[in-house]
């Protein structure tokens, strides 16, 4: 569990709160504009108020003039707080747990996030709590568990228990399912447990592993109610061109993780072509039955390079050891699956990113939901770098910047709260709701490199020399200002802590991906 919040960790929620001068990105898909005074009264937004002219000088004095706290955004912009809808708080040994994500997070405008588990039941249950009452420097937390995590009564082995276990869950904190295709979770299991979800208002998502995607793939889930895929599994098992199993080499061992994830690569060219009509019918019934895809291409990018993800700038000051340590090829800890991994691994990757990439992207484009989830915490993904990271592969793979705030923002919101039958209260700027907003000195739309918690080098064309820019100025959560440059110098006081202490060995994550 995360320490309780300490006095002076955040300026907290004001009687009025004025965000000066910014440009506004507000998250629904409308283009920048400003500058704007972003009005704050306790934890929600009661105004967005156009500031001046563009170009031309602000007033001194603008209304409202009673304020208790003002922010000066001259020249930032502002953007709703960014929604993570697949999160694991991880179990590194001797880490800081929880508070070092929550604290990476926040520094990267992360206020909102989906754990798929974040922690086992109870934990989660409590740390959602006390996140809503900000006694804690989190994000809002949303808590899927498993089918069977947190209760008395045994493993889930009929859907006659699945369907009490969804009715326990609904009563106990627990926000919605999350479901792995394999172990007790039997096509008659899944199907119970999808139909007890609508009916207890639970939101429901599936990685789809290979265990069981021969009987349950993208197509079939959806049939079934489903509300997210996460990950890519599922969805080329549903456009197998000419049999119904991927073909896998004799030799191949799931449990060999190795096998596990070079293998995943191999079915790019067993698939229908891009835009081939058996394409295009998979995505139009997925968008009919109301599906969102939540992609998470950033944890697995290291597969198609990397010396990158190895290499990434942020490592040394913000990475503990223990997760170094736990990144590491191993056959002991989970992803950590790069024994030999060959320029041929590497090519075959590349070649099923390239389609995968445009499947999300294709789904975008004819008005299928896609959100932002990072899974970071494995594969040398460091929380909240990860993020930012997923941010720009969207763009990567065609989103628009602005199609990429959208995904990061109010569709993550509208997806966690839909199955409750309510309507976002964050997600967008506006009057009304919740005061969960990103400020940043550069403009993220021009470059989402700036949003790095490390920055962005940039030659200074007056001095002739590189400089480092942007990163995020503040992360505001309910109305709570929180300066995210002295929470990245807590988690790298964290990391050199550990340091000092020569701490190298973990106990493993969730080995639950």
């Amino acid at each position: 569990r995360a320490p309780a919040r300490a006095e002076g960790a955040g300026l907290a929620p004001s009687q009025k709160l004025v965000i000066r001068g910014a440009t506004l990105v507000d998250g629904a898909g409308g283009p920048p504009r400003g500058p704007v005074d972003v009005v704050v009264e306790g934890t929600r937004v009661t105004d967005v108020i156009n500031a001046g002219t563009p170009g031309l000088p602000l007033e001194d004095e603008r209304k409202p003039t009673d304020a208790e706290h003002e922010l000066d955004a001259t020249g930032m912009f502002v953007l709703p707080g960014f929604v993570d809808v697949h999160t694991h708080g991880g179990t590194v040994q001797k880490a800081p747990q929880l508070e070092y994500p929550y604290k990476l997070w926040l520094a990267h405008g992360v206020t909102t996030v989906r754990g798929v588990p974040l922690a086992p039941a109870p934990i989660a249950a409590s740390e959602k709590a006390r996140s809503e009452r900000n006694e804690i420097v989190a994000p809002r937390i949303f808590n899927y568990q498993t089918l069977g995590s947190g209760w008395d009564q045994g493993r889930i082995t009929s859907p006659e228990k699945a369907r009490q276990w969804g009715q326990w869950a609904s009563q106990n904190d627990i926000d919605g399912i999350k479901f792995f295709n394999r172990g007790d979770e039997t096509p008659e299991i899944i199907a119970a447990a999808l139909d007890e979800a609508q009916k207890q208002k639970l939101g429901t998502v599936a990685h789809l592993s290979q265990n069981l995607v021969a009987e349950i793939n993208g197509a079939k889930a959806a049939e079934l109610g489903l509300g997210t895929i996460t990950h890519f599994y599922g969805h080329f098992e549903s456009l197998l061109d000419d049999h119904k199993i991927q073909d896998f080499p004799a030799t191949y061992n799931y449990n060999n993780e190795y096998d596990r994830f070079s293998g995943v690569a191999d079915i790019w060219d067993q698939i229908y072509e891009p835009e081939s009509p058996e394409w295009q019918a998979y995505l139009k019934k997925q968008k009919e039955l109301g599906i969102t895809f939540d992609p998470t291409f950033t944890i697995y990018a290291a597969s198609r390079d990397l010396m990158r993800a190895r290499n990434a700038d942020w490592h040394d000051k913000y990475t503990l050891p223990s997760l170094w340590t736990f990144f590491q090829s191993t056959r002991d800890n989970h992803g950590s699956y790069f024994y030999d991994w060959t320029t041929h691994d590497e090519g075959k990757w590349r070649n099923f990113y390239q389609r995968y990439l445009q499947l999300v992207n294709d789904y975008k484009k004819i008005g299928g939901r896609v959100t932002t989830g990072s899974d970071s915490g494995f594969i040398y993904k460091t929380y909240g770098f990860g993020y930012i990271e997923e941010l720009e592969l969207l763009q990567e793979a065609g989103f628009t910047p602005l199609e990429v705030i959208q995904s990061a923002t109010i569709n993550g919101a509208r997806t966690l709260m839909e199955p409750k039958g309510e309507a976002p209260q964050f997600g967008i700027v506006r009057q009304g709701m919740l005061a969960d907003l990103v400020i940043a000195p550069e403009n993220p739309l021009a470059n989402f490199k700036t949003l790095f918690g490390t920055g962005h080098e940039r030659l200074n064309s007056e001095t002739n020399r590189q400089e480092i820019v942007g990163g995020v100025k503040w992360t505001i959560k309910d109305g709570i200002v929180y300066d995210a440059k002295e929470l990245l110098a807590a988690v790298a006081a964290m990391v050199e802590k550990q340091r000092e202490e020569g701490e190298e060995s973990s106990t493993g994550e969730d080995a639950s991906e």
